[in-house]
């Protein structure tokens, strides 16, 4: 195991200098960082040559990704760019925003992760019954529904429980444009009382749709192991079928799971864009959308390289949960 988690570490190195340069030539093809500045007013041509040498973009790409990415590997990684000015630093605003979106997708992970693994299984056990033809039809709906069209009735519900909240005295609980930047202030449980209302409904929303993700990987996958062999032999020889289920064939069927639940949360801590913009969080999401509106080059590298880092990261856990859950994989 030690020497396999050695070797994918390794084999990452390439990816992500292979991802690195992928994501410059992306970045620099989106346009001229310096537009809106050159617009603003009449530029002398020194002024603006003045301007590219600052930022770089008068340099050959090849030596400009090279400068950018070993400023990048020694921890620099740059500022916005806005001339005659210093810009934020990109390294502490994009790790600012992780730990926003983290904090939004840790929660919305864990609880569409149970659900859905627990509708699955029971679908699959109790295959066709009304139970797994009413998980079926909520899964589906969730599927066939647009994230941002889900996000917008979810608003639109909280905006109506707050109405009726404070018809009764108990205020508007339900935060719908964000939490704010400095935190929440007051006694403890208030800090949790509007912890969990600015929480309550994004959660909600990336829940309803990841779960109907999880709930058909494992109910497809607790069917196909329900069917194999040595299940059906474990039913012949008269063991209960509780101890089927969940000893002999659930161990198996989580390993599809454990995959797309992995590459899943590796690529929603990179930003759930939509969510995020609907709810007005000052996460990875906005942070993207932002930095594409203004054309900074920098602040989209540290946002794409971040989250290949966290999907490369993911992959490797699940190759780890691949020789845990099922030990005839072989590592060596």
């Amino acid at each position: 195991m030690f020497r396999f988690i050695i070797r994918r570490v390794l084999i990452s190195i390439p990816m992500l200098v292979l991802a690195s340069f992928l994501c410059f030539a992306l970045t620099t093809a989106m346009g001229d960082p310096l537009g809106e500045w050159k617009l603003q007013k009449p530029r002398s041509p020194g002024e603006i040559a003045a301007a590219e040498e600052a930022v770089g973009s008068n340099k050959p790409f090849l030596e400009r990704y090279g400068n950018w990415a070993v400023h990048f590997a020694e921890g620099d990684w740059g500022k916005e760019v806005v001339p005659g000015d210093t810009g934020l630093d990109v390294k502490p605003t994009v790790l600012k925003a992780v730990g926003i979106t983290a904090r939004l997708v840790i929660a919305s992970e864990i609880i569409a992760l149970l659900l859905g693994m627990a509708v699955g299984v029971i679908g699959a056990v109790r295959q066709y019954s009304a139970f797994d033809y009413t998980a079926t039809g909520i899964a589906f709906t969730m599927f066939s529904m647009p994230l941002f069209c889900v996000a917008l009735v979810i608003k639109s519900l909280g905006i109506n429980v707050n109405d009726w909240l404070e018809k009764v005295g108990l205020g508007r609980w339900l935060t719908t444009a964000g939490p704010p930047g400095e935190g929440f202030n007051g006694s403890l449980g208030h800090q949790i009382y509007q912890y969990t209302g600015a929480f309550i409904l994004p959660t909600i929303c990336l829940v309803s749709i990841q779960f109907a993700l999880y709930s058909r990987f494992q109910r497809a996958s607790m069917l196909d192991v329900l069917n194999a062999d040595y299940v059906r032999t474990a039913q012949a020889k008269g063991i209960s079928q509780a101890r089927v289920v969940f000893r002999h064939a659930y161990r198996n069927a989580l390993i599809p799971i454990a995959t797309v639940s992995a590459l899943n949360f590796g690529s929603l801590v990179g930003g759930a864009v939509i969510t995020e913009t609907v709810f007005g969080w000052q996460g990875m999401g906005k942070l993207l959308v932002d930095s594409i509106n203004h054309l900074e080059p920098y602040m989209v590298l540290g946002f794409m390289m971040t989250t290949a880092v966290f999907i490369i990261a993911f992959n490797l856990i699940a190759d780890i949960l691949y020789a845990f859950l099922d030990p005839r994989i072989r590592l060596d």
